[in-house]
């Protein structure tokens, strides 16, 4: 088990305001929200994908050759926030990323890296996966940003597992 998984359990008072819903956050937008603020069309981000329910875009400070960022087009809070409910989301923002990187000519899904910054390790409160690739390329402080295994950043499977079992007595 990953430490951030170990720390699944530990809510904080950012999980509780992320999973709070303003009028808003209930029509799906954050105003001070960036990442609602692209997939509106508000910032000028070119959007590689959209549609009703999963957005993507490059990521400002790329940590390999290929660095994007899929998002849920509606407003989700951090990947602390989510439920059993979520799974199908998350399989669906992967399901995007490797659209993505196939449209960029990334054929080795082997040397990809996909995942999640943990709270309280993430920037932006919106739920965004992070696609690297090819992930053998990435610098000394991409290796240790995107770092398996650690506090900070999960991969997508580890989220799953993780929000698959909330609520199950073990």
């Amino acid at each position: 088990m990953c430490p951030a998984a170990a720390m699944a359990g530990v809510e904080t008072a950012d999980a509780d305001k992320a999973s709070k819903n303003s009028s808003e956050a209930a029509a799906g937008y954050e105003k001070k929200c960036i990442f609602c603020r692209i997939v509106n069309n508000e910032m000028g981000t070119e959007l590689l994908h959209s549609d009703e329910e999963i957005s993507c875009f490059r990521d400002i400070k790329p940590g390999a050759p290929h660095h994007y960022l899929v998002v849920p087009t509606k407003h989700v809070g951090n990947c602390k926030s989510l439920s059993k409910e979520h799974v199908p989301l998350v399989n669906r923002l992967v399901d995007i990323g490797k659209e993505i990187l196939q449209k960029n000519n990334v054929t080795d899904l082997s040397d990809v890296r996909f995942g999640f910054h943990w709270p309280p390790f993430c920037s932006v409160t919106h739920l965004h996966l992070h696609v690297l690739a090819p992930a053998s390329q990435m610098g000394f402080m991409s290796r240790l940003i995107f770092r398996l295994n650690s506090y900070w950043f999960i991969t997508a499977d580890q989220l799953i597992e993780i929000i698959s079992s909330k609520g199950d007595s073990k």
